[in-house]
């Protein structure tokens, strides 16, 4: 298999969590006879240092052109005086609406050797595996937005705004990965007050007579962060408006102990964005401490959403349980016993365990 993906390092510890990212392409090319051309370009502050822009044209041309995205992260607080769409972030939001990016999908899996590091008890937690599908462009986030001044009182304001259009295909995607897992489908809105959410339920209810194997559940937003803190495995796919989706996702985030644990990925009309949820973390530059776990998850999201490579995807995965379970880790997710390691360590410590993996796999039970 012939691959393009582009690298956007970013920022921060954006450039760490993505060798992290590239080690494990690049291992995976070579044991199994893959060619992944990975090249590398400017994004966030580091395009603004170097090009002036968040998002320089020919970062974007690259990315229209390739088979996959990574990006590590964006931001921090060197760029914080600059005006709202010249930020670093701005360059991310650029970005997915250049590749017409719709669709953000974020994994809650609980890793079994890191449940002793959740907030919440055993009991409560039960099968931590859900996935929250969130709406990527539109909502408040792209809706019409301003400031006025009258009478000298200053007033800001963001539009919520959603078409039929925009939610069916948000919807299908949803209703798609539901099909596929366990047929429950939990529809997060807020239209006891919203109108834009009043359209949001009736349109999924709508699409729900195209999908009767999928059961559909409707649930306020404020209640399902609730029911997310008390018992989360109630949830199988979760389906979130833009504004909403940010919000649960990155609390979910929580359940598994650490916001550097969690992947996702993000499809629409152009090549698929793979982008670990953490930030850029400035305060951590250099020190290596960064935890690698999310990037090189959505790395093995990669593998097997965009190319169809699960084997792959399993080989890496495999071994990253193997190695938690040896008692290896980030600070971020220290226990007691447990023996901490930089990131560029752990990293490297899997690629060893993948080799063994692939050297014992029988006695691994993998591959065979």
């Amino acid at each position: 298999m012939k691959k393009t993906i582009v690298l956007l390092p970013g920022d921060g510890i954006g450039p760490e969590v993505t060798r992290a990212a590239a080690t494990v392409l690049r291992e995976c090319a070579h044991e199994f006879s893959h060619e992944f051309h990975l090249e590398e370009h400017a994004i966030g502050g580091a395009a603004i240092d170097a090009k002036g822009v968040p998002l320089p044209n020919e970062t974007l041309d690259a990315c229209r052109k390739a088979d996959a995205v990574f990006l590590g992260a964006v931001g921090g607080s060197k760029w914080d005086g600059l005006p709202v769409g010249k930020r670093p972030e701005s360059g991310l939001l650029d970005l997915r609406k250049g590749l017409g990016l719709y669709v953000n999908l974020r994994p809650i899996r609980l890793l079994e050797p890191l449940s002793g590091i959740s907030p919440l008890r055993p009991e409560r937690l039960g099968d931590l595996d859900l996935e929250i599908v969130r709406e990527l462009a539109g909502g408040m986030y792209f809706g019409e937005r301003g400031k006025v001044t009258e009478d000298g009182v200053e007033r800001a304001f963001d539009t919520e705004s959603y078409s039929t259009q925009e939610i069916e295909r948000i919807a299908a995607f949803a209703y798609a990965r539901a099909e596929n897992r366990s047929r429950r489908l939990c529809s997060v809105d807020k239209a006891n007050v919203l109108l834009s959410s009043q359209l949001w339920r009736r349109t999924v209810t709508a699409m729900s007579t195209v999908y009767p194997s999928v059961k559909l559940e409707h649930m306020y937003v404020d209640n399902a962060a609730m029911q997310l803190t008390l018992r989360p495995s109630q949830f199988d796919v979760m389906l979130c408006s833009n504004m909403f989706g940010d919000i649960l996702s990155d609390a979910a985030a929580a359940l598994v102990g650490s916001i550097g644990l969690v992947p996702s990925a993000s499809f629409g009309s152009s090549a698929p964005l793979f982008e670990p949820i953490h930030g850029s973390a400035p305060t951590l530059v250099g020190t290596d401490s960064a935890n690698p776990i999310g990037s090189i998850l959505s790395a093995t999201m990669m593998l097997r959403e965009a190319f169809g490579l699960s084997l792959e995807a399993d080989w890496v995965e495999q071994s990253l349980v193997r190695v938690l379970s040896g008692g290896y880790r980030t600070a971020d997710i220290m226990e007691a016993g447990a023996r901490i390691v930089g990131g560029s360590v752990f990293t490297e410590i899997l690629r060893e365990e993948m080799q063994r993996t692939l050297e014992h796999a029988e006695r691994y039970g993998w591959g065979v």
